[in-house]
């Protein structure tokens, strides 16, 4: 992108903040920020060599996927894994309120139903769900084991990354469909609050937080 070396290594140092955003999400993980911060270095390095201007896509949502890309690699290759207390206890309550929902509805819940059930904004209750694997068994099967409960998970680092690429995603819809998104699931508002802030009903809410919700679906799959 940037031929001259002083020019270029000054693009580099302006832009360290997009590291420091990208490592502190991976904080209290198991391995250490230095470390972290090292890797998101070299993906901005990268970012920085191969941004083509001309296509119109400005240098931070070219760059952040590429800085995390090194940060996961840093953790596949290091093979640490670690989930905290507070995760692992939001996660058997999300499974004792789906249960309980299934048992009552014969449905099963939503996001934004489990959200409001437990009073947790929608992105906690998403990452409890991926760390989750497989589902949880609330009791022991033995009675004689050890009564603490761990949940086998994959790679929560993952579900870290996909709150950046949440955020861009969120931030290209337009200002009323992000406002309604940021009220419902990171306000904690039901539909009927949102509904009164926006000067609506909540049936519109209902019916156009659906459409937004697949729309987001479709292109985090898409990315």
């Amino acid at each position: 992108m940037v031929s001259d070396k002083t020019r270029r290594d000054a693009f580099i140092e302006q832009n360290l903040g997009l590291v420091h955003a990208c490592a502190g999400r991976f904080r209290g993980r198991g391995i250490e920020y230095d470390d972290l911060y090292s890797a998101g270095c070299m993906g901005l390095v990268k970012a920085c060599d191969n941004f083509d201007e001309s296509r119109g896509v400005c240098f931070s949502t070219y760059a952040v996927p590429v800085i995390l890309g090194e940060i996961k690699k840093l953790f596949r290759d290091s093979g640490t894994v670690k989930v905290s207390r507070s995760l692992k206890e939001l996660g058997m309550r999300v499974q004792a309120a789906r249960e309980h929902h299934i048992k009552v509805c014969g449905t099963e819940p939503t996001l934004s139903q489990l959200a409001e059930e437990l009073n947790e904004p929608a992105e906690n209750i998403t990452l409890a769900i991926q760390a989750a694997q497989p589902a949880m068994s609330l009791t022991p099967e033995n009675e004689e084991e050890d009564r603490q409960m761990d949940i086998p998970v994959e790679s929560p680092e993952e579900a870290l990354a996909e709150r950046i690429s949440l955020e861009e995603v969120l931030h290209a819809l337009p200002e009323q469909d992000r406002q309604l998104i940021r009220l419902r699931f990171y306000g904690n508002k039901t539909q009927s609050e949102t509904a009164k802030v926006l000067h609506t009903t909540q049936v519109q809410i209902s019916r156009r937080e659906r459409k937004i919700l697949v729309q987001l679906r479709r292109r985090l799959l898409e990315d």
